[in-house]
């Protein structure tokens, strides 16, 4: 395993829709929005973080959102200027832009490619098109499809994502779109159950009941479903929801599953920084236009930034990397939260199946033990 390294997300917060399911920080804005404003909000953030966590090496950005693919690719190459001109970037930087594959974004891709992109992750979510359009997609599967084929062209890396577990979905016909999906030749899939946030129209129908789930037998047949589909194609799980070609990793989320520093810049983000010998939690506005306001006034979007606990410390470590197919390095879980793990709740959960060992210091939870996650987590950090 290697070092978790150091990241740093953008987030964009503009839609041109907002997805019935979503509960991310997304705004639509039908009159447009001030981009060279927004451009310059990022650089003065990107400065103010850089002061906070300075001397650090980039090895990975990431563009998410929000929808990031409505960008001009000349503000994403500001933003890169930005943080090249903050922090040392990395030869082999990892730089990942969110799409949705309409054909207006698609042609925006050499753009993006030559603004230093090189990884390209497409919202595609469905192939099935009465399921596009039931989850408020603005695509067709024919757009996703060209969008997917002239990313593959453009960018050296290409990942996209699919949600699962949709109403009426059954374990066939999830192999079938799975299976589809995967002869694309694409080195990374991202492949999510639905899952019903509150707060969200999908929310209000499913408690009217004029939205049904699969229950939970049948969301366990689907999981079973992706992990065995995936990996027949050669793209095993390497997390919860993430499988990919043995190379072909997303390196800008390992470095928050393998719990390193990033810093979050940009409307209702999210960092961990550590500032002065102390990891703090860091998040910025939510609302675009106040966010920006806020930054033009005192250089940065915070409206958190805490220092955490070293109990919170460890139960972050455990929530991340137990989500991960590698573990976790029990002796790292010390030297962080200052504790250990009790051995006999490690002892009950590899008689239950749930964990297992690997080696002398590793954990991790086994294939049987992850789509209970959260239950083997809270167990171990109690």
């Amino acid at each position: 395993m290697t070092e978790p390294g150091f990241g740093v997300y953008v987030h964009w917060p503009f839609c041109a829709s907002k997805c019935p399911y979503c509960d991310f920080n997304s705004h639509v804005r039908h009159r447009g929005w001030d981009e060279p404003r927004f451009l310059s909000a990022f650089r003065r953030e990107i400065a103010h973080m850089a002061a906070l966590a300075p001397g650090r090496t980039v090895s990975s950005i990431f563009f998410g959102g929000g929808t990031p693919s409505l960008m001009q690719p000349e503000t994403v190459g500001g933003i890169l200027d930005a943080i090249a001109e903050n922090w040392e970037v990395d030869d082999a930087v990892e730089v990942t832009l969110e799409a949705n594959p309409t054909s207006v974004e698609a042609d925006r891709f050499r753009g993006y490619r030559a603004a230093g992109v090189g990884r390209v992750s497409l919202g595609v979510q469905s192939l099935v098109q009465e399921d596009l359009t039931r989850l408020g997609r603005l695509h067709t599967v024919e757009e996703a499809m060209a969008a997917l084929d002239v990313a593959t062209e453009i960018f050296p890396r290409v990942s996209f994502d699919l949600i699962y577990a949709r109403p009426d979905q059954t374990p066939q016909m999830w192999k079938k779109e799975l299976s589809e999906a995967l002869a694309r030749g694409t080195e990374h899939l991202s492949l999510y159950q639905l899952t019903i946030e509150e707060g969200t129209p999908y929310y209000e129908l499913h408690k009217a009941g004029k939205l049904k789930t699969p229950d939970e037998a049948t969301g366990r047949a689907l999981w079973d479903v992706t992990q065995e589909t995936c990996a027949e194609a050669g793209l095993p799980a390497y997390e919860i929801s993430n499988h990919a070609r043995p190379g072909s990793e997303s390196r800008h989320n390992l470095v928050y599953w393998r719990y390193g520093e990033y810093a979050g810049v940009g409307p209702g983000a999210h960092g961990r920084l550590v500032v002065d010998g102390t990891r703090r939690e860091l998040s910025t506005e939510r609302n675009p236009e106040l966010w920006a306001s806020a930054v033009e006034a005192d250089g940065s979007g915070l409206v958190m930034d805490a220092a955490l606990s070293l109990e919170a410390q460890g139960d972050e470590f455990l929530l991340m990397g137990l989500r991960l197919t590698e573990g976790i390095d029990l002796a790292r879980f010390i030297a962080i939260s200052g504790r250990r793990i009790d051995d006999r709740r490690i002892d009950d959960l590899i008689m239950d199946g749930m964990v297992e060992r690997v080696g002398k210091t590793r954990l991790r939870v086994t294939p049987e033990g992850l789509p209970v996650l959260d239950a083997v987590v809270a167990d171990l950090a109690s």
